[in-house]
């Protein structure tokens, strides 16, 4: 055969030896090169479906690239002839009705092009295996814009076009969509309504089918997604109606799709695609669907290092909410074991990430998001956690380490939830807890005593005054040893004055300027230390004096301005002058720099210049 194959049937078997497409059905993926299978053998149907690519490989997790092969003779063919390209993307267009990523490949024996929605890729000349292509798309950096610009389309096609008003059920709709996109769901521009719903549906039993039986609970994603109802019509006698919903549901497909494959790269790092749902999903928010806090990305990723958290660990949150803490903590478990393919990453998915919710359809949401984020879906409960059944659970959990953000109201049972947490956790287990500032010191004396005679509490660390964007309440995240008394130890207390985040226009609070990580970086060692050398802000309290960190008292101090201020509103009173319209008049600052002088009459100010 030469240094090169020559023939059209030499290029297809030796590309797919290089790209490792053996004719393999298993459970990573289908894969194969030939002449005679068609698309619809494949799966695929409808436009496109009896065109016959030279290969292909089809992973099963749709959240992963496919890839299709075109193949020719050099001397058939350039390798960059326009119709190579054309053809090579007509595959493309049939994979993409089931998958987010797809890769169209074309070799000619010795050069290789590649091209991603239309774009080349630059890729090297030499035929490389499958994996290098699939790194390729999945290493890509994140275009978070980009996300925060699909999501408010988003938004308000559910809010407006779709008449989807509560808050939840447009983030709900949106996940399970997302979630439809990675198990088989197929979804494509020109469906109507039915499909489209069904479609959706399918795919959330399918997803969670095998773990049915470990969590019955599951089925609640489904029975939760099956309640939204969208105020539409669907009236097949008004085709103008039935073409306008086509194309809605079409701009909503197209949408998902793209967010989908910004998520599914390697590079997202944990991030809670939930929070950037409900920063934007937000804008429409009624007083009714407020109380619901998401715990910042950057506030779980630095509780996940104070806590030490790693790979090993087995993670616990029982007010899971959205399920923040538990992606976090499963994408940064993942990456220290070496990735998503290893056997540890199935490890840690199946066997140490616990949850529990009990707002219903909360729950659903969370089940979504970590069926979103690489899984880890089956030990959700939905309880409640202040409950002694709750406690059994947590028991049997073996958790090593705890990251919570409870609600925060005294109806919702905040401290009983902290209490029944601590008791439910082996002894030395640390149990980070989000916290009101003077939670602990508002807490009954009765019962902040039986917690601190099991308990220990460790650290407190005051977080800044804006972080829970516009809900009012500043916060602490309060660090407890379980199984350890108080005993009369000292806790050691810091304030986290600023975290370098501002605020962007419908979007929240972002680090912009990339000012969290040396800060995070500087924290985490010296709450490590209990030494604060840098702000001064470190101290060490009794518990039994107080219970957060202390503002510093500011020293009592009388300047010249105040003794004047003092001696002028003496003055005017016993003029009997309205002291407050003048002020009012001549402003605070021109009142007491002024001269003052007095006659049998009058009050005199002269003006400095």
């Amino acid at each position: 055969m030469g240094a090169y194959p020559t023939t059209e049937d030499e290029v297809r078997d030796y590309a797919g030896k290089l790209l490792g497409f053996s004719d393999t059905d298993n459970f990573i993926a289908r894969a194969g090169v030939g002449q005679v299978t068609t698309l619809r053998q494949l799966g695929y149907v409808g436009d496109g479906s009896s065109l016959k690519p030279d290969g292909w490989y089809l992973p099963h997790d749709r959240g992963l690239p496919a890839i299709v092969l075109e193949t020719k003779a050099r001397d058939i063919m350039p390798i960059d002839s326009p119709a190579l390209k054309a053809q090579v993307e007509r595959y493309s267009d049939v994979l993409r009705t089931q998958y987010d990523l797809v890769i169209g490949i074309v070799y000619d024996g010795e050069q290789v092009r590649a091209y991603h929605n239309g774009q080349s890729l630059e890729v090297p000349n030499e035929l490389q295996p499958v994996q290098y292509y699939i790194d390729l798309l999945m290493d890509k950096p994140i275009d978070k814009e980009r996300i925060y610009e699909l999501t408010m389309r988003i938004n308000n096609s559910l809010h407006g076009n779709f008449g989807i008003k509560n808050l939840y059920h447009r983030m709900i709709f949106t996940a399970c969509a997302l979630v439809a996109r990675r198990y088989d769901a197929i979804l494509v521009r020109g469906m109507d309504y039915a499909g489209f719903q069904n479609g959706i549906l399918n795919a959330l039993n399918k997803a969670i089918r095998s773990d049915k039986a470990q969590n019955a609970k599951l089925e609640l994603l489904a029975e939760v997604y099956s309640e939204i109802k969208m105020n539409v019509s669907t009236d097949d006698e008004d085709p103008r109606a039935v073409q306008r919903l086509t194309d809605l549901i079409g701009d909503f497909i197209d949408w998902i799709t793209e967010i989908s494959g910004l998520i599914n790269s390697s590079a997202w790092d944990g991030e809670d695609v939930m929070a950037i749902f409900f920063n934007e999903f937000n804008r429409y928010k009624k007083k009714s669907e407020s109380g619901q806090v998401f715990t910042p990305d950057h506030v779980t990723g630095f509780m996940y290092r104070l806590l030490e958290v790693n790979k090993d660990d087995r993670v616990l949150d029982a007010c899971a909410g959205s399920g923040s803490f538990l992606v976090k903590s499963m994408s940064n478990m993942i990456r220290e074991a070496g990735g998503v393919g290893t056997r540890k990453a199935k490890q840690i998915k199946r066997e140490q990430l616990y949850g529990i919710e009990f707002d219903r359809e909360i729950y659903a949401l969370a089940c979504a998001n970590m069926l979103i984020h690489k899984d880890g879906k089956t030990n959700l409960a939905h309880m409640d956690a202040r409950m002694e059944s709750a406690s059994e659970w947590m028991q049997a959990t073996d958790a090593t380490k705890v990251l919570m953000n409870p609600p925060y109201e005294n109806k919702f049972g905040c401290m009983k939830i902290v209490e029944n947490v601590l008791n439910s956790v082996g002894r030395d287990v640390l149990c980070g807890f989000i916290l009101p500032d003077k939670k602990l010191e508002k807490t009954s004396k009765n019962q902040m005593a039986r917690i601190l005679r099991h308990h220990r509490l460790l650290k407190v660390v005051k977080m800044p005054e804006n972080l829970f964007f516009g809900i009012g309440v500043t916060t602490s995240i309060f660090i407890f040893q379980a199984g350890v008394p108080q005993d009369g130890k000292e806790f050691f207390a810091v304030n986290i004055a600023e975290d370098g985040l501002v605020t962007v226009k419908n979007k929240g609070r972002h680090d912009v300027y990339t000012r969290w990580p040396e800060l995070e970086n500087y924290w985490v060692d010296a709450i490590a230390k209990s030494d604060d050398s840098r702000f001064g802000t470190g101290q060490w309290h009794s518990a039994e004096e107080c219970l957060s960190w202390q503002a510093p008292v500011k020293p009592f101090v009388i300047t010249e301005e105040d003794l004047a201020r003092t001696a002028m509103d003496y003055v005017m009173f016993k003029k009997g002058l309205d002291a407050k319209e003048i002020r009012e008049n001549l402003g605070i600052r021109t009142t007491y720099s002024a001269l003052v002088s007095e006659t049998d009459d009058a009050l005199v100010l002269e003006l400095q210049r």
